[in-house]
């Protein structure tokens, strides 16, 4: 699970730079106009709406005889480094189009290394318990990666040295040698398994499209998942700002960034074993409704209480990880519901769903992050008073509160518990359906398997 999981640990460190220093760098330093670099940066996601669909599918329906996920990483790993050093140590002379162009490289790469890798971990094992873990390692080792960067970060900024392209040049070295010995070392001593193949009739493009969009199961996790992704992204959308302008404290933001991690990364043991003990879609309910609970109390701090948000962000930031290690796991479970329906195993073509919903989800997490406070008056760097500082902490903590509830409903009555992954798991190495009885809380309402 470590050797599997050690590629995450160099792609997740390149997030945070991209949206905290690239944007402020290309501006500040190489002198480009701010909203043209935060367009540039945007348009380049809109490749993953045709990119994350095709790679899913294809690394599902192209066997090779190193497997049929490593090879995409493997070709994923050397774009993702060269475009991070692109990105991050561009020339003095570089220009939006620059940007535009490696940032979609960039994030191509990423695709290429993710996406085969999430299917991958769905495939790792068929344990409800045991995919838990594996998600968890992963999710773990991607937080360890981000706290790492933090850390080398405040100690930079304690030593006096705050260069930002100093910064971003250290930290696409350690991207360029570490990508590719980590992917290495996970490729080459954990094995893929052989994908589980049903003998029914194979479901064309359209009839294989449909049945995803009738598993219930997914169609629930794509809804929660939606909600949690959102409010989560409105609080990090709004974390400098508040900082900056309701506690006029923002030198604390990197510590308060660092501390979230660290309270994130310290709770995913106790996640997993919470949800070995109640069950996946039970804790990933509970995680969900702390995060909801221990947001609300931000509403009514101010200027002076810069202490009390930073210990409540840490501690309901500790959900962070069990929300995505946890929704993960479940959607390798979900996966084996289309498995029997399909008669093929399309873990890529699902997490390239995945991807493309949580991608719009924290779209929308920024862009109501960013237009709400507009809307009631709020002016970075400008007059503020009262009112309006208590309209800004409303959305930063009552509306993911509100968000996150609204995702946990989602999960009452989840279709999929222990017992039924172990009837789906019992009809997958049968070759046929669950019972009657069951199947029609499980399976797709029009499936039909024989």
């Amino acid at each position: 699970m470590i050797a599997y999981s050690l590629p995450s640990l160099a792609t997740s460190i390149t997030a945070l730079p991209m949206a905290l220093f690239v944007p402020a760098f290309y501006a500040d330093d190489l002198g480009l106009p701010l909203a043209a670099v935060g367009t540039a940066i945007a348009l380049s996601r809109v490749l993953d709406v045709i990119t994350d669909p095709l790679i899913g599918t294809l690394s599902d329906r192209l066997p090779t005889r190193f497997g049929r996920r490593k090879p995409w990483m493997l070709l994923g790993a050397p774009l993702f480094a060269v475009s991070v050093w692109q990105v991050f140590v561009p020339g003095p002379e570089s220009s939006v189009a620059h940007l535009l162009l490696w940032s979609a490289a960039l994030y191509l790469g990423f695709t290429l290394i993710d996406l085969p890798h999430k299917a991958w971990g769905a495939e790792l094992s068929s344990d409800y318990d045991d995919r838990s873990r594996i998600t968890s390692w992963r999710e773990g080792l991607a937080t360890g990666g981000q706290v790492a960067l933090l850390a080398v970060l405040a100690l930079s900024a304690a030593a006096g040295s705050t260069d930002a392209s100093d910064q971003l040049r250290g930290i696409a070295l350690a991207v360029v040698i570490a990508l590719p010995l980590l992917t290495l070392a996970c490729v080459i001593p954990v094995p893929e398994g052989r994908p589980e193949s049903l003998a029914i009739p194979r479901p064309g493009p359209f009839e294989g499209l449909a049945l995803v969009a009738k598993n219930p199961a997914f169609l629930r996790m794509i809804g929660c998942v939606l909600f949690f992704v959102a409010g989560i992204a409105i609080q990090g959308t709004l974390h400098r700002l508040v900082l900056a302008e309701v506690m006029h404290a923002e030198e604390r933001f990197e510590l308060m960034i660092l501390i979230e991690n660290l309270g994130t990364l310290a709770a995913v043991p106790v996640w997993l074993a919470v949800s070995v003990r109640i069950g996946k879609h039970r804790a990933l309910l509970a995680a969900a409704l702390w995060l909801a609970v221990l947001s609300l109390p931000l509403v009514l701090l101010r200027e002076g209480q810069t202490a009390t948000l930073v210990t409540l962000v840490a501690v309901r930031g500790s959900s962070f990880a069990s929300i995505l290690f946890l929704a993960n796991s479940m959607a390798a479970d979900v996966i084996d519901v289309d498995t029997l329906a399909s008669g093929q195993q399309r873990s890529g073509l699902y997490f390239a769903v995945w991807g493309i919903v949580t991608k719009l989800a924290l779209a929308l997490g920024v862009l109501l992050g960013t237009a709400l406070p507009a809307a009631v008056g709020f002016d970075p760097g400008g007059p503020g008073s009262s009112a309006i500082d208590a309209r800004v902490m409303a959305i930063y903590g009552g509306l993911p509160a509100l968000l996150m509830a609204i995702g946990a409903l989602f999960l009452r009555g989840f279709p999929i518990d222990r017992a039924r992954h172990a009837e789906v798991r019992a009809a997958l190495r049968a070759g046929s359906a669950p019972d009657a009885e069951s199947k029609s809380d499980v399976l797709p309402g029009e499936a039909r398997l024989t």
